[in-house]
Order: structure tokens, then C-alpha cells, then sequence
């Protein structure tokens, strides 16, 4: 019988990109010196040995946060299906550019990127891959803003719409974890 994941998401720590309100996209930006600090100081914040295992997005600013916070500790395994969404063409844009066209590329992909239908695919076979060979565990996830939505999306009924509104980004109401089932 399978029994639910416990997940716990978190957000890869500051970049130089999120300091200057860029949209790093799939870029392979690194942690900035606070970022450093923050994915150190979340090990004082959240109970680590709670967890069976870690999955971090690919990209080396989440890998780079989730092995400060977790290595050592509990397993990291690496998946590229916890990607930002490819904003082709305007990666590396300013956010609140960013911002404005998320609605509109829900369906419609990025100029030569991807629509969040498309990533909300990925991350329906991460979360099918969880509950077949994680089932009764608690599991981390180190990733970014659009796989987080995402499992809004997935997990807790929301439409994409609602989701993007409901973005604790956008009043800057950040938390050591948020928690999800699957």
C-alpha cells in the first residue's frame, strides 16, 4: 500500500542575479555571498535528520544550496526535472519583466523556451516518480520559483493563475520550507 510523501520545498539561496532583480532562468548562476550564508543558516532553522532524502534541481545555484544545507546528512540526488522554467529569449531579464509575461505563458511557450504547461509535464512525472519509489518518506526538494509553483499546480489544486498570484515572491514572504503531499 502506498502511503503519501511528505515534501518539504525549499528555495535555493540569493545569487548575484536575484540581488540585482534578474531573472537567472536556466542560467548556471552560482550562490552570492548571502546565498552562501543563507543556505548555512537554514540548517539552524529546519530539522534535518527528518528527512529520507534531498532532491535539488541541476542548476548549480540550488546543488550548490542544498549540499550547504544538507551534505552529510541525507543523500542529494540531482534532477534536471527541477529546472527553472526556460524563459528562452528572456532569460536574464529584469523580474518584473519576467512578472508581467508569466500569464501569458502559461500555454504559450517562452520565445524559444517553454510554457509552464510544459514544465508542469516534468514536474507531474517528478511527482509520479516520488510516490512510486518514495512512498511513506519525507523528502526535501532545493529548487526554484516555477517547480514550487508547479507543485501548487499539482498538489494543492490551484490554477496557474492563482498560483503566480499567490507567489509568496511577490511580497517578499519567505519561510524556511513550505509543505506539500503527494
Amino acid at each position: 500500500m502506498k502511503r503519501a510523501v511528505r515534501i518539504t520545498y525549499f528555495v535555493h539561496g540569493t545569487t548575484p542575479d536575484n540581488e540585482k532583480d534578474i531573472f537567472s532562468g536556466q542560467n548556471r548562476v552560482r550562490l552570492s555571498e548571502l546565498g552562501v550564508k543563507q543556505s548555512i543558516e537554514l540548517k539552524k532553522q529546519i530539522d534535518l535528520k527528518g528527512f529520507d532524502v534531498v532532491f535539488a534541481s541541476d542548476l548549480p545555484r540550488a546543488v550548490e544550496s542544498a549540499e550547504l544545507t544538507f551534505k552529510g546528512i541525507v543523500p542529494i540526488f540531482k534532477d534536471k526535472r527541477l529546472r527553472e522554467c526556460d524563459t528562452g529569449d528572456l532569460t536574464g531579464r529584469p523580474f518584473p519583466e519576467i512578472r508581467t509575461e508569466m500569464p501569458g505563458r502559461i500555454v504559450k511557450p517562452f520565445p524559444h523556451g517553454e510554457s509552464y504547461s510544459q514544465l508542469e509535464k516534468r514536474m507531474r512525472e517528478f511527482v509520479e516518480m516520488l510516490k512510486t519509489e518514495y512512498s511513506g518518506k519525507r523528502v526535501a526538494i532545493v529548487a526554484h520559483q516555477a517547480p514550487q509553483l508547479a507543485l501548487d499546480v499539482i498538489l494543492k489544486g490551484m490554477t496557474w493563475k492563482e498560483a503566480m498570484d499567490r507567489d509568496w515572491r511577490i511580497k517578499k514572504k519567505w519561510q524556511p520550507g513550505w509543505e506539500y503531499k503527494a
